[in-house]
C-alpha cells in the first residue's frame, strides 16, 4: 500500500475535521503508517516531526512505551464498565491523583470523554448549582476571541464569528467581555475593570464566566498576564459567580506549572481537563469542583435536584489506564522542570524570528510558542502556504492563520526545535 491507494480509499467514505473537502482535490492527504516519538511516517517513508503534539495531545511522544505497557496490561483485565452504579480501580485511582494535584479544594471528579464535552458538563452544572440554591441564571459570560469547543453549548459561549453566524438559532445565552489586550499587568487590570461593570449591571443573570487561563488556543494563541485570573477570581467571588477554568489545552504542564492556574494561585469552581490526560492516547474529559457544589446535588431522590448528565464511555478503563501511566511519567521524570528548560530554549530560538521583515511579534508561555505575521490579507492564505511548505521539508505545522505556532511533545530534542523553527524561518522567508 501506498499514500496514493490510501488517500483515495479515504476520500470515497471519509468527512474530515476541520475541513473544506474540496480543497483536498489539490492538497493531498497525508496517510499516517506508524508513529514513534516526535515523528510520523507515511506509507512512502516520509517522515514529519509533530510540532503541534497532533492537536495538542500528545505528551510525550507517539507510541510511548511506558503507556502503551500499561494499556496493554488494562486489555487483559477490563476494557470498559458502565460507571453508572459500578466502578473500578483506574478511574478511582486517577480521581484521587487529579484531586491531589489540581488547586486546593477542588475535590470531586466527573467524566466524559473529550473537552468539548467537559465544557457542557461545567456550563450545566454551574446552571443547575444556582437553580438548586433557587438562582435562575442563564446567562454565561466569555472572553473575547475566546473557543471552548464545537458543541453546541461549548460553541456558544465561544467567541468564534463564523460558528455563531451560523448556528445563532440553536445556542445558548453568552456574552463577551474583554480579553486583556496583551500580556502586561495594565492590560490584565483594564479587561478585569470591564468584566466588572458588567457584573454590577447583569449578575444576577450570570452563572458563570468561561475563560482559557493564560492563552486562547484556536484564538490564535493569543496570551495574557496570571493578574488577570487573580482578578477575575476575586470578582467572582465578590458577585457569586461560577469561574471555569478550561485548561483542555494548557494543562498538564504546557505553560511551566502542572495547571495554569497555578501562575495566578487560584482555584476555580470548575476545571476542565482533557488532551494531554492521556498522553495524547484515548478520549477522555474530566471536570473538577469543589465539595460546596457536589454538595448543591446531594440529595433524597424524590427532591430532583440530582445532576443530569450522562456518556455511555464515562470513566472508560483503557483511558483511564492510559491517564495514570501518563502521570506516572509526570511522577517520576520530574518533566515540570525539563519543561521549563526546554521552554527557555525554545525562547531563545524563538527571538531569530524577529530579524524577519513580516513578522509582527513572538509570543511565548511555557511551551507554547507563537509567531504573529504582518501584512498578509486573509484570502492570500499564507497559513496554508506555510503547512505545505513546511511538509515539504519534514515538519508538520498548523497555523492558525497568519500566526505560527509551536506546541511540540515534551521530549522533544533541541536538534528538533532548531529543524522545526528553521524550517518555519524559511517557509516565512518563501512567502516574498
Amino acid at each position: 500500500m501506498d499514500n496514493l491507494e490510501l488517500k483515495n480509499r479515504d476520500l470515497d467514505v471519509l468527512w474530515h475535521p476541520c475541513t473544506q473537502m474540496k480543497e483536498h482535490e489539490t492538497l493531498p492527504l497525508i496517510p499516517i503508517k506508524k508513529a514513534h516519538g516526535l515523528y510520523l511516517e507515511d506509507f512512502d517513508g516520509n517522515c514529519y516531526i509533530d510540532a503541534i503534539s497532533s492537536w495538542w495531545v500528545n505528551l510525550f511522544g507517539h507510541t510511548n512505551s511506558y503507556i502503551n505497557e500499561k494499556i496493554k496490561e488494562q486489555l487483559d483485565s477490563l476494557e470498559h464498565v458502565i460507571l453508572a452504579g459500578f466502578t473500578h480501580e483506574p478511574v478511582v485511582r486517577l480521581s484521587e491523583r487529579l484531586v491531589k494535584l489540581s488547586p486546593k479544594g477542588l475535590e470531586k471528579c466527573f467524566y466524559a470523554d473529550n473537552g468539548s464535552s467537559a465544557v457542557e458538563v461545567a456550563l450545566k452544572m454551574s446552571y443547575h448549582a444556582h437553580k438548586n440554591s433557587a438562582k435562575e441564571r442563564t446567562l454565561f459570560v466569555s472572553l473575547t476571541n475566546s473557543y471552548h469547543g464545537e458543541t453546541l453549548g461549548a460553541l456558544s459561549v465561544g467567541d468564534v464569528a463564523l460558528y455563531k453566524k451560523t448556528y445563532e438559532p440553536l445556542i445558548i445565552r453568552s456574552i463577551q467581555t474583554s480579553v486583556p489586550k496583551d500580556m502586561s499587568i495594565e492590560a490584565a487590570q483594564i479587561a478585569a475593570s470591564e468584566f466588572e461593570e458588567l457584573c454590577q449591571r447583569r449578575a444576577d443573570e450570570i452563572s458563570a464566566i468561561i475563560l482559557e487561563p493564560l492563552v486562547q488556543g484556536a484564538g490564535s494563541m493569543h496570551m495574557y498576564h496570571a493578574e488577570f485570573l487573580k482578578l477575575v477570581r476575586s470578582l467572582c467571588d465578590k458577585y457569586d459567580i461560577h469561574l471555569i477554568a478550561d485548561e483542555v489545552m494548557v494543562g498538564f504542564g504546557r505553560t511551566g506549572e502542572f495547571f495554569a492556574c497555578e501562575h495566578a494561585n487560584i482555584t476555580p469552581d470548575f476545571l476542565v481537563l482533557s488532551k494531554g490526560l492521556t498522553g495524547g492516547y484515548l478520549p477522555l474529559s474530566v471536570v473538577l469542583t469543589t465539595n460546596e457544589i457536589y454538595a448543591k446535588f446531594y440529595c433524597d431522590y424524590n427532591e430532583h435536584k440530582a445532576f443530569l448528565h450522562s456518556h455511555s464511555y464515562t470513566g472508560n478503563a483503557l483511558a483511564c489506564a492510559a491517564a495514570n501511566a501518563t502521570l506516572d511519567i509526570f511522577e517520576t521524570d520530574d518533566v515540570i522542570e525539563k519543561n521549563r528548560a526546554t521552554a527557555q530554549y525554545m525562547g531563545e530560538k524563538l527571538q531569530e524570528f524577529l530579524t524577519l521583515e513580516n513578522v509582527k511579534e513572538i509570543r511565548q508561555t511555557g511551551m507554547i510558542c507563537a509567531v504573529e505575521l504582518k501584512g498578509y490579507a486573509p484570502e492570500l492564505r499564507v497559513g496554508l502556504k506555510i503547512y505545505q511548505y513546511a511538509l515539504e521539508n519534514g515538519v508538520l505545522l498548523r497555523p492558525l492563520g497568519s500566526v505560527i505556532y509551536f506546541m511540540p511533545p515534551y521530549i522533544v530534542a533541541k536538534e528538533e526545535i532548531d529543524t522545526m523553527m528553521d524550517v518555519a524561518k524559511s517557509a516565512i522567508r518563501a512567502l516574498d
